[in-house]
């Protein structure tokens, strides 16, 4: 439940834009890098004060902050005060709880994503808050922990090759957003190969305890759904919006990204579907199952039905009765019987019911 619900409570009755961090522990200590750059410059660091990063603000150059570690709040205060974030979005920022957002803040855009991990020792799907604040010549990300998916981002800027170091700060902000999204295709390749081999398996044998892989399978799917689906209306409204910090020229990009968002939540929806299907057919062969125990059952009660009433009348106590007192009555009565179940089972065989 900790991956759909967060614990919210600690900030009740506090004043709007304080700021609390809402989330699972992962990093006490904030990471602060900086990449910043021209069509002719690139520089790369790692800042040890927060005050070290407040010359990038009026740059010329385009200079990416990106602050690993949401639960040092002083570095946080510090950030947004000196690019002039107003203190609900530094909340928000804090607070990882909140679904996919874009907000349009005149002077920079924020932007709340969810970066989407497969975790392949619980074979399920982890999720990460990140908050992206674009302005004119620069972005800040705030990310829950050091590691991401942004590798590739780094070294097309290093290498500066394409339009990376060509073009502004909303085109980084677009080359963020379009790493997230392609790694979602990843985080759903793992899936459906989980999902494939568990109906492999079920085609073979359906145990019990597939029943409880299907179910997580169920809630991985309505968690990506819940994490991407918004993603929709970010993009749409980047894509749409007049905000002068979006320049034309990466409307196509945007667009680009909001079919493959299409794209995911018509792949999360299917697999839904297949997911679905896999508990169908576990139903059904668990209850075929039962139909097989059932039947085998049926036939052996439906044998011993006539034989059970042989064995009753001849039980019965009765001095006159016929064939009591003959020799043989005892294997005439066993041989009537064994015939009687032989000819039973020929019966059954030949109407096919085993």
């Amino acid at each position: 439940m900790p991956k759909f619900i967060k614990k919210i409570s600690k900030k009740a009755g506090l004043a709007p834009g304080t700021l609390v961090h809402v989330g699972n522990k992962k990093q006490e200590k904030s990471r602060i890098t900086i990449i910043d750059y021209t069509k002719d410059h690139f520089e790369q660091k790692k800042v040890h004060t927060v005050e070290e990063v407040f010359e990038y603000r009026d740059k010329r150059s385009i200079t990416w902050i990106n602050i690993d570690g949401l639960e040092e709040l002083d570095v946080i205060k510090s950030i947004d005060k000196h690019f002039g974030i107003h203190e609900l979005v530094a909340e928000d920022i804090v607070n990882t709880g909140h679904r996919p957002k874009l907000e349009d803040h005149e002077n920079y855009l924020f932007i709340i994503l969810k970066m989407l991990y497969y975790d392949e020792s619980i074979k399920s799907i982890t999720s990460e808050q990140i908050s992206i604040v674009q302005g004119r010549n620069y972005v800040i990300s705030f990310q829950e922990k050091i590691g991401d998916v942004f590798d590739p981002v780094r070294e097309r800027i290093k290498v500066g090759k394409g339009r990376a170091r060509k073009l502004g700060a909303d085109y980084l902000a677009y080359i963020l957003i379009d790493a997230i999204v392609d790694n979602y295709f990843t985080v759903l390749e793992k899936e459906a190969e989980e999902i494939e081999a568990l109906e492999k398996k079920m085609m073979k044998e359906v145990r019990p305890e597939m029943v409880e892989e299907i179910h997580y399978m169920k809630r991985d799917m309505i968690f990506l759904k819940k994490q991407i689906w918004p993603l929709r209306e970010v993009v749409s409204a980047l894509q749409r919006g007049e905000s002068k910090l979006i320049t034309k020229s990466i409307g196509i990009f945007l667009r680009d990204v909001y079919d493959h968002t299409i794209q995911i939540i018509d792949t999360i929806e299917s697999y839904r579907d297949l997911v679905s299907g896999l508990h169908d057919i576990y139903l059904s062969s668990m209850s075929n199952r039962m139909n097989e125990i059932m039947k085998v059952l049926t036939i052996f009660a439906a044998i011993f039905i006539p034989l059970t009433f042989i064995a009753g009348v001849y039980g019965m106590n009765f001095e006159i009765m016929p064939e009591l007192k003959w020799p043989h009555g005892y294997f005439m009565a066993l041989g009537i019987m064994g015939i009687l179940g032989i000819g039973m089972l020929l019966f059954f065989k030949k109407k096919k019911w085993f």
